[in-house]
């Protein structure tokens, strides 16, 4: 299974050529906040504004070496949280976009 995170470009240039990405909420929260392809879209209204540079990476399931739960939301929906840092072979595709006003089509590959 694909799951999603996102990512400022900055961040991912700083951590790229490392093992493992390490977003600010696991040092905060405990996980890592991650999307399933149809809940990108809401995560991208909520979280970012339009013209925001983002980084989408796609993540392998299979291949992740840290846990992985599935944890209801605000929302009530449940959303892929990666409890420990995302290791890069995990990482099977990455793009940068800028978010733009018609976002549905923007990611979800």
């Amino acid at each position: 299974m694909h799951i999603y995170h996102v990512i400022l470009p900055e961040s991912w240039d700083e951590q790229r050529s490392g093992d493992t990405i390490v977003a600010d909420s696991l040092a905060g929260e405990g996980f890592i906040h991650c999307s399933l392809p149809e809940q990108l879209v809401g995560v991208l209204d909520r979280y970012f504004d339009e013209g925001s540079k983002v980084v989408v990476l796609t993540i392998d399931t299979e291949r992740l070496s840290s846990d992985l739960v599935f944890e209801p939301s605000t929302n009530g929906d449940e959303f892929p949280h990666i409890y420990g840092p995302i290791n890069i072979d995990s990482i099977v595709h990455f793009e940068e976009r800028i978010i733009g006003p018609d976002r549905q089509q923007a990611f979800v590959n």
